[in-house]
């Protein structure tokens, strides 16, 4: 069995600017020769992997070293690399993972707590260890929280930079999600003080955010693999981190040519600047897969919102995603938009649900709602996936969406022109990189609602020429 995916949230979690060590900037470039061959000269770097290869008791890599430039650690090539090969292997025996949480802690816990809270109990217990620890040198190297830039760590005025985006409330969602977590699991860490130490929320919320940012997806539940995590993000890369059951190893297998020095990287998945900035604490400038989440509801003032409501929900188009907004309105429904690229009459990155939801919104007696449920049980099942026949109703239910874009986008281009204004010195390197974090987070998404909004312009357009 081969697998490996990266731990993300929602999605699921965020300038190739910032390392996954994601205390540090970064940059999707090569590095110099001259800044790789510096990194090889730090001990702590140098020493890293003959360590864990004996701890392993077997080679990791033979054509890997770890670098500490100015961009944070990462993983360069010490000889030149052919696509296809095999540039790391990371047995399970030197992995961190759940079942090192030991026996008398794991059967305290609740039920219900999260495979992240549980490794970050392990972590925990080896940061107390300190130079005890057997897995000290790669503690060691793990970012402190004052060097991580995840969301959760944002203060209230760097959130308010991206209040428009929905990432300002999944932060919130998260961090109630963490602090949650943490009043489970304090008595457990009261009862054990020589293994935990007096543990806070913060420490508590660092070690979780190491977790979900560095850890991945295994037969083991969820793993920390040492070497491996210090390879950096490239969206663009076909390599990614995979293992084998069979053998016990977690590898990467490169899809490209690496010329000496240069720095090896992989693709943690297929994530939006919303997922890297929350759960990994770093933002592309141009991320290809970037989305927004919209919230489409029914207004409470419409004379059909019963009729609408048990219609949506009788075709499952009404399901929120989003638990804030389920505190306070139960009609909203959650729907990811991308970007759409398409000019045909597909408008592929606008789901198909939204256009129905869109649709059924846009009806305006019960004849008009039958007349879909009609539809759907002569054709595949599902409600409104057609075009309405009569082209103006179909219009007007286009330009509900539309107007709800145009809102967004206003949102957005008002966000972005105020972080590029601010007057407020940057006295502090960390306001700089999330402003800058910011601007991209909400750049991306302001992309994706304008190419949405474009397409449903033109397409309402050819309606009109219909008519």
């Amino acid at each position: 069995m081969r697998f490996g995916a990266r731990i993300a949230r929602f999605s699921s979690s965020l300038s190739l600017l910032f390392s996954r060590n994601p205390s540090h900037l970064r940059r999707n470039l090569s590095s110099s020769a001259t800044s790789a061959k510096a990194c090889r000269l730090n001990n702590e770097c140098g020493e890293f992997l003959p360590w864990l290869q004996q701890k392993a008791g077997s080679e990791i890599s033979s054509v890997l070293f770890l670098g500490n430039s100015i961009f944070g650690k990462s993983l360069y090539a010490s000889r030149s690399i052919q696509a296809g090969d095999c540039v790391l292997k990371v047995p399970y025996s030197a992995q961190i993972t759940l079942d090192m949480l030991p026996l008398e802690i794991s059967q305290l816990l609740l039920h219900g707590i999260d495979n992240v809270s549980q490794l970050a109990l392990v972590l925990m217990a080896e940061q107390k260890l300190g130079a005890e620890s057997e897995w000290a040198p790669y503690i060691n190297s793990l970012p402190h929280m004052d060097e991580m830039h995840n969301t959760i760590f944002w203060s209230k005025d760097e959130l308010c930079m991206i209040h428009q985006s929905p990432v300002y409330k999944e932060t919130l969602e998260q961090k109630e999600h963490i602090e949650k977590e943490y009043s489970a699991i304090q008595p457990v860490l009261d009862q054990f003080p020589q293994m935990f130490g007096d543990t806070q929320l913060e420490n508590f919320m660092h070690a979780y955010a190491l977790v979900s940012s560095r850890a991945w997806r295994t037969s083991k539940g969820v793993s920390l693999i040492p070497f491996a995590d210090f390879l950096n993000h490239d969206g663009m890369s076909d390599s990614v981190l995979l293992s084998d059951d069979s053998k016990e190893i977690s590898e990467v297998i490169a899809d490209r040519n690496y010329a000496v020095d240069e720095e090896v990287m992989i693709r943690y998945g297929k994530f939006s600047n919303a997922t890297l900035l929350l759960d990994f604490g770093f933002t592309l400038p141009h991320n290809i897969h970037d989305q927004v989440q919209l919230i489409m509801d029914i207004p409470s003032e419409d004379p059909l919102y019963v009729a609408k409501l048990e219609l949506l929900h009788r075709h499952c188009l009404l399901k929120s995603t989003n638990s804030q907004t389920s505190k306070t309105n139960n009609t909203g429904s959650s729907f990811i938009i991308k970007e759409v690229r398409s000019r045909g009459w597909k408008g592929k990155g606008i789901p198909q649900a939204l256009r129905a939801f869109a649709r059924v919104l846009s009806a305006t007696s019960l004849e008009e709602l039958r007349e879909m449920t009609c539809e759907a049980a002569e054709n595949d099942g599902r409600l409104a996936r057609r075009p309405l026949k009569n082209k103006d109703r179909e219009i007007r239910a286009h330009c509900i969406l539309l107007s709800q874009l145009n809102y967004m986008i206003q949102g957005h281009d008002a966000a972005i022109e105020m972080l590029n204004s601010c007057s407020i010195p940057e006295t502090s390197s960390h306001l700089s990189i999330r402003r800058k974090m910011g601007r991209d987070l909400l750049a991306g998404e302001l992309r994706v609602l304008q190419s949405a909004h474009d397409w449903l312009t033109n397409h309402c357009a050819s309606l009109r020429t219909q008519c």
